[in-house]
């Protein structure tokens, strides 16, 4: 897929997926290790219950954003006009972010675009 196409993309948060922001705005995602392997896991290997992802300041800003009515260039758009060109190279962070998010099942697409 070339960038055109995934920048016209809109993202869906995982609803199954809590999540907080602290005192300075930024998010913490709360994922529960569920399944057979993950209790096996939990027995054995003490892995805990929940394991909680911490965003940085872009992604947190981002996070909540996350509508599943915005297509990811308006959310490029606002980035840049919150970060500037700290945000820079804007869309090829905001692809690979995506992409992230994505492979650990934390947001899906919405395919009515």
């Amino acid at each position: 897929m070339n960038n055109q196409n995934f920048l016209a993309k809109i993202p869906v948060r995982n609803e199954k997926i809590a999540w907080t922001t602290d005192g300075e705005g930024l998010v913490t995602l709360e994922i529960e290790n569920k399944g057979v392997f993950n209790r096996i896991a939990q027995k054995l290997l003490k892995k805990p219950p929940v394991t909680y992802v911490h965003l940085d300041q872009t992604g947190s800003f981002v996070w909540p954003l996350i509508d599943g009515k915005t297509d990811i260039t308006t959310l490029a758009a606002q980035v840049d006009a919150r970060f500037g060109e700290e945000a820079h190279p804007l869309y090829e962070r905001l692809i690979k972010y995506f992409q992230i998010l994505e492979s650990y099942h934390f947001i899906t697409w919405n395919d009515e675009n």
